[in-house]
């Protein structure tokens, strides 16, 4: 039965059970809003930089509401720094973030932090201790080299960098300018050639641009190490009306008003390194260490290069976010006010509650709910249309971007395609004439070699145009059910008469004849013809290629293994990356073979890896899935595959396996040259052409290296050195500076050949100490024609140093090193001419070159031994003293360095037919 005291009993513990509930949900709710406290310590906060990195900080944070967030700014005062961090310490904060002024001064309060057990996270510059929890920060270092890489791959022709940098002895202008340096150095148009310091600030940098004004005309680039700077800089070139070409690049890039995008977008500088704040990442960093998820100890922050082709972008993406930003602020606006009303609410319901009954007050909270939840609905609406309205934006721009390089590609393309006439034109002519056995006995090398070159860049076109059809007009297999092992076995016996002839042993081996495989012939072959020409190759002589088919659970792998000069670490890493190229490949190649094979076995479905160590060979493997259910059925084909032009697709590969006779070794017995020269071309067929030509008429020595041809020259010191630009190890040019500043070889003329034909590496040839630039592709006659002529002029120069009638006159600054070796040798000879037990030994130790250097020195200027050149000037005193001094015989003798003399009176008569005696008497008469 009902009871009122046991219905009132109900009433006071249900509202009992409420003033629990709401209590609890308000001090939960409490809780919720204040889960953590972040501390910010920060040096100074009035530069724009460390603005946008506390923006950031607050952008991050409004998307983890309730975090109570305390920020002090020391005004870049260190000690001002560490009360207000300690203060932070003393308000029990969950979490340090702090960006020292100073790594000695902020060490120990960070410290205090860490070992109260106080996560610290240092923000831009770090402490002089590791106690800290997270470190986050961009790296100077690489902001400065990407900046020198910048600038050299824009900057054409020669090239005067001025380097504006910021607080002298401060790490980041330390690290930048380092890596400025690094980032320049190996373009070799470049130089860096002032630096100032503009102590960060834009009025330090003007007034230190003014103090060397004077040498500002000749610069032709700036690199500031902040934005601030590089718009001081370009207001006093604009004052001084100078370089109106003049390209600036700055660092930090910040957004908004008066920042580095703007200044790159209204043109006042060129270029700026973003140098990211880390405020965002710090936060997210800070909430998974509080939230105990894994973080990074060292955030090292990506930055790029914002341009004229970028920035405008940038701009857009940075105001989009901004007003998300706002717009996410004004919803926490709404939601706290919301989130209010909800409380007071709230407190009314439960009073009601009391004095309602409970079915009408779920009801109105019900409806309440209900209509919150239509309110962000129609707030998510809206903010899904600007989604998709910003998205709709970024294809249409992708679109027509995409559309530009379309056209760049098929212009590329058809190109290539136009390629395919004349070579078809020029190999049908070349069968012929290979046909006919009369000119193949009169000229069979050069039709070899024509043939040889043209199929090389036939399958170059060919691998271009198959690359573009895969990687850009999506092209599809038309894969075919065939026996795999039959296929790698008839590619690998195309390829075994080229491997005989360099006595490289070419195996095939598998565990089964018969290995059913859908892939398409027409384009699978370029996978195994490319492995297996790469193998042949760059294999040694007697070396070894095994090439194995196995099948492997639902795969099937075939192996290609060579014992050749394989690859190290790095090589590997960059093996399949389009037009790659390893230093040491001793044949040249267009670096497309690997990255097309790993393109085609992707369009198959299945992987290529290699494997390889330095000097003991390489393993290339490829795995296709067997079977056709991970095909769809636009890629398989109803015709089965047909190989039997195999052997002629092959032929565009092979084409270099093939080897073109060399010189016949010269006969012994025959006469040396007068003149020799040292060829040095990397390019095999190049340099085998060149020595044939030029073995008519001189003893020609060859290097295929710069490290090669430097040993060579210094151990034949040859008449002449041709030499291409372009070569492994050091290039034509920096060969051309190291030997003409070596006293032994500073003599010898230089002939640079290259493809590099422009006015301005001309000029760059020439101020290596060139002697004579000539580009590719030259006419041989013209090439001889200087040759002899630079021979010619040598020899004239070794005829005035060596004439008895005229002292020594000044000659060209090119030639002042061998003047100088000149003037020291005959000042040590005249030096020591009374000296008997004067020797070659004593003029090496003088000099300081070795025995044999001095030889090929002095034969090489002055046309003589040192011997008959020492003899030949004690005569010639001799003669002078006995037509000028009244001197007997015995003391001319021993005035000249005779020690006997009979022996003296012996050799002057051998010189002048008469001996001395009669000499003189002739002279008195």
């Amino acid at each position: 039965m009902f009871s009122y005291p046991s219905y009132m009993g109900f009433v006071k513990r249900v509202l009992l059970w409420l003033l629990v509930a709401v209590t609890v949900t308000a001090c939960h709710r409490e809780k919720v809003k204040s889960t953590y406290t972040i501390g910010f310590s920060q040096c100074v906060g009035t530069d724009l930089w460390r603005k946008t990195m506390l923006d950031e900080m607050k952008m991050e944070l409004s998307l983890h509401p309730g975090v109570k967030f305390l920020y002090s700014d020391a005004q870049n005062s260190s000690a001002r720094q560490i009360s207000q961090v300690r203060v932070m310490l003393r308000k029990g904060i969950d979490l340090l973030v702090i960006s020292p002024n100073e790594a000695q001064p902020l060490t120990a309060v960070v410290e205090e932090a860490y070992n109260k057990g106080i996560p610290v996270i240092v923000i831009d510059r770090k402490t002089s201790s590791t106690l800290y929890t997270a470190y986050v920060g961009a790296d100077n270092y690489q902001l400065g080299k990407m900046a020198g890489e910048y600038l050299g791959s824009t900057l054409k022709g020669d090239a005067s960098v001025l380097e504006v940098m910021g607080l002298p002895g401060s790490s980041p202008a330390i690290e930048r300018d380092r890596g400025f340096y690094d980032g320049i150095k190996k373009f070799s148009n470049i130089r860096i050639a002032a630096k100032v310091y503009g102590d960060w600030l834009k009025p330090n940098t003007q007034r230190q641009l003014h103090k060397i004004k004077t040498e500002l005309p000749g610069i032709t680039a700036v690199f500031a190490h902040n934005d601030v700077m590089a718009s001081g800089v370009r207001e006093v070139f604009n004052s001084l009306k100078l370089s109106p070409g003049l390209k600036i690049v700055g660092v930090d890039a910040l957004p908004g008003p008066g920042g580095g995008l703007q200044k790159v977008s209204d043109k006042v500088i060129d270029a700026s390194v973003l140098y990211p704040t880390g405020g965002k990442e710090a936060i997210v960093t800070a909430f998974r260490i509080l939230n105990k998820e894994p973080f990074s100890r060292e955030n090292i922050l990506q930055s790029l290069i914002i341009d004229s082709a970028n920035v405008q972008l940038m701009k857009m993406q940075w105001a989009r976010v901004n007003s998300q930003q706002k717009d996410i602020e004004r919803q926490q606006e709404l939601i706290e006010e919301q989130q209010g009303i909800y409380n007071s609410q709230q407190v009314i319901l439960n009073i009601t509650v009391i004095t309602l009954v409970l079915t009408i007050i779920f009801g109105g909270l019900a409806f309440f709910s209900l209509m919150e939840n239509r309110k962000i609905n129609k707030s998510l609406a809206a903010k899904n249309d600007e989604i998709l309205s910003q998205r709709n934006q970024l294809i249409e721009m992708s679109v027509k971007a995409e559309a530009a390089t379309e056209a760049k590609l098929n212009f590329f393309t058809n190109v290539s395609h136009e390629f395919r006439t004349p070579l078809t034109l020029i190999l049908s002519p070349l069968q012929d004439m290979m046909a006919n056995e009369k000119l193949v006995s009169l000229a069979g090398k050069n039709i070899r070699m024509i043939h040889q070159n043209s199929y090389r860049l036939l399958r170059l076109v060919n691998q271009l145009i198959d690359y573009r059809k895969i990687e850009y007009d999506k092209q599809i297999i038309k894969a075919s059910e065939n026996n795999i092992v039959a296929f790698v076995r008839d590619v690998v016996e195309n390829f075994r008469m080229h491997a005989q002839k360099q006595n490289i042993h070419l195996s095939f081996s598998t565990t089964e004849n018969d290995i059913r495989c859908w892939f398409d012939v027409n384009m699978l072959d370029k996978v195994f013809f490319n492995l297996i020409a790469n193998a042949i190759k760059f294999n040694n002589e007697r070396g070894k290629i095994k090439v194995t088919v196995t099948r492997e659970d639902s795969n099937v792998v075939i192996q290609v293994q060579d014992t050749g000069v394989g690859m190290d670490a790095e090589e590997l890493r960059q093996v399949f990356d389009q037009f790659y190229q390893a230093a040491h490949m001793p044949l040249n190649g267009s670096g497309i073979g690997l990255s097309l094979s790993r393109e085609i076995v992707n369009l198959h479905h299945g992987n290529i890896q290699v494997e390889s160590e330095k000097w003991k060979g390489s393993r290339f493997t490829v795995t296709l899935p067997l079977g056709e259910t991970h095909l769809l059925p636009e890629e398989k084909s109803s015709q089965s595959g047909n190989w039997a032009d195999l052997d002629e697709r092959s032929k565009v590969f092979n084409s270099d396996l093939k080897k073109i006779p060399m010189l016949k070794e010269r006969d012994p017995l025959s006469a040396p040259k007068e003149f020799s020269i040292l060829i040095i071309e990397d390019n095999t067929d190049l340099l085998h052409y060149l020595e044939e030509k030029f073995s008519e008429y001189f003893e020609v020595y060859c290097a295929g290296n710069g490290a090669d041809a430097i040993s060579q020259a210094y151990e034949h010191v040859p008449d002449l050195i041709i030499s291409d630009v372009v070569l492994p190890g050091a290039s034509g040019k920096e060969l051309s500076k190291g030997l003409k500043s070596d006293i032994r070889t500073s003599h010898i003329p230089i002939i640079l050949l290259t493809a590099q034909g422009s006015v301005d590496q001309q000029i760059s040839g020439i101020n290596a100490m060139a002697d004579l630039y000539i580009t590719k592709p030259f006419n041989f006659d013209f090439l001889l024609a200087n040759v002899r002529n630079l021979i010619k002029n040598r020899r004239i120069l070794k005829d005035h140093f060596t004439s008895d009638i005229s002292p020594l006159e000044k000659v060209s600054v090119s030639k002042s090193i061998d003047k100088k070796f000149i003037n020291d040798f005959a000042g040590i000879v005249e030096q020591n001419l009374s000296n008997d037990k004067f020797s070659v030994d004593d003029i090496c130790k003088l000099i300081g070159v070795s025995r044999i250097q001095l030889y090929r020195k002095v034969k090489a200027l002055l046309g003589c031994s040192i011997t008959d050149y020492i003899l030949n000037r004690r005569l010639k005193k001799a003669t002078y003293l006995l037509n000028n001094e009244n001197l007997t015989i015995a003391e001319i003798t021993y005035m000249v360095g005779f020690s006997n003399p009979n022996y003296f009176a012996t050799v002057f008569k051998a010189k002048y037919d008469c001996t001395p005696t009669e000499y003189k008497r002739k002279a008195v008469s």
